[in-house]
């Protein structure tokens, strides 16, 4: 199909912008990084009041900044570091959601006039690839007035849910830029320590879900010793790509997409999008699909690997807030969390330091501990008590399912770090967690 007539250039898309749209654009790397770069110049022509909704930003854009505060409003899925900084410009929000239910629960609230982002060119039978991510892209694609893509050679053409035919899309911008990239982040002797625990608890032929960062990613170098691995995730990672090339990651043993690397959106190193590009053994699909517990549950062994900022002494983890605070998003960790506990042999298990170093009103430096009796005043509970599983630290694990309070309290104080065991079991019976 030619699809030439629907080629416009980003003046042109720029021009379709008015006063009170609402727009939606992808996420991470799949965000329509010309477009977003050029947003803030609708402003000369008096375009006002437009809303901005996206995930993950990965491209640099003027809307952020304050000058431009009382023309855009924007709302996040979740609150990258972009949207923290501009936070006290007063016109940016969090959108809480689990990220299954994102996508339903925000076209429930509003409907979006514009959807843009990025995409592969048009292959010889006239579908683009959505590349990178469909954790909620396609539905708002089939919601939106207008559908507007970059038309990028750079991306990778990847197999799933993300097939999108040109006669379903209203104007295409050809750009040529490189997806944007998240590098490997460097692992600590605290990582492979954590990473060593948790590799453990996953056995051959396990089903993983991991995240990024220096946890995850030591997780992925402790689970090279492993067999048959299988991946059911909502982000795919590079990590997991050098699993795959290992012989590690098979998906040999799913009930499911068997052989199939499943997850809602990839970001990582330009070696993993070499890999996507028009690999069968990886599947883009839904996100309210990806992390639906109940389809997670559908993989045995399914193991969900998260982290966390702390952890209270019943088991309440508080995962995206710094108080009151809003500092990332639930994202998937309550879907991950939930659905791998509803696996046959399933595990859920959460990570993080015994300890943090902070600034106290002076200025000054100390260490505290992060499994405390009562979260931060104003703490976002990302996980509740109800759903945690096992939590790990450098100085091992505490499996909480099926425990009572007392118990919780003497295996988490446990794994906390030795010099705040005692004042933990002390603030734990001053509070009344415990009776004494």
């Amino acid at each position: 199909m030619d699809y030439e007539s629907k080629i416009i250039v980003i003046e042109q898309a720029l021009a379709l912008v008015k006063s009170g749209d609402v727009i939606v654009t992808g996420l991470g790397a799949s965000e329509a990084g010309v477009f977003m770069s050029q947003l803030h110049t609708v402003a000369a022509r008096g375009v006002r009041d437009v809303m901005v909704t996206n995930c993950l930003p990965t491209h640099e854009s003027k809307i952020y900044e304050e000058q431009y505060a009382d023309i855009f409003r924007v709302d996040g899925w979740f609150y990258a570091p972009v949207l923290r900084k501009a936070h006290k410009n007063g016109n940016m929000a969090f959108i809480p959601n689990h990220l299954h239910l994102a996508a339903r629960k925000r076209l429930d609230h509003i409907l979006p006039n514009i959807y843009i982002g990025a995409a592969t060119m048009p292959d010889k039978h006239g579908y683009v690839s959505l590349s990178l991510s469909n954790t909620y892209e396609m539905r708002m694609i089939e919601k939106a007035d207008l559908v507007i893509l970059e038309i990028n050679p750079n991306m990778p053409y990847t197999l799933g849910d993300v097939q999108l035919h040109v006669r379903d899309i209203d104007y295409m911008i050809k750009v040529d830029y490189q997806p944007p990239v998240m590098p490997d982040a460097p692992f600590s002797e605290k990582d492979a320590v954590i990473g060593k625990y948790i590799a453990d608890m996953v056995p051959d032929g396990s089903c993983i879900q991991l995240g990024i960062g220096g946890i995850p990613n030591a997780v992925a170098e402790a689970l090279k010793t492993k067999n048959d691995l299988g991946v059911h995730t909502e982000m795919l990672t590079t990590g997991m790509m050098k699993l795959a090339k290992m012989g590690v990651i098979t998906g040999k043993y799913k009930q499911i997409n068997k052989g199939k690397m499943v997850a809602a959106f990839a970001m990582g190193e330009p070696e993993l999008y070499e890999f996507m590009d028009y690999n069968p053994s990886i599947a883009i699909m839904d996100g309210a699909w990806v992390n639906d517990p109940y389809v997670i549950a559908q993989n045995d062994n399914q193991v969900s690997i998260n982290t966390t900022i702390e952890v209270d002494l019943t088991g309440q983890c508080a995962s995206e807030s710094l108080g009151s605070r809003q500092f990332s998003g639930t994202g998937g960790q309550a879907d991950t969390a939930i659905g791998a506990q509803m696996s046959k042999n399933g595990k859920s298990i959460i990570a993080l330091y015994s300890t943090a170093m902070v600034k106290d009103k002076d200025g000054n430096r100390h260490e505290v501990s992060k499994i405390v009796p009562q979260l931060m005043a104003g703490a976002t509970v990302s996980l509740s008590r109800n759903d945690v599983d096992r939590v790990v630290t450098e100085y091992g694990v505490a499996e909480l399912r099926g425990t009572d309070i007392r118990e919780r309290v003497e295996r988490l104080i446990a794994i906390a770090h030795p010099k705040f065991r005692e004042e933990l079991h002390d603030d734990a019976v001053r509070v009344g967690i415990l009776g004494r």
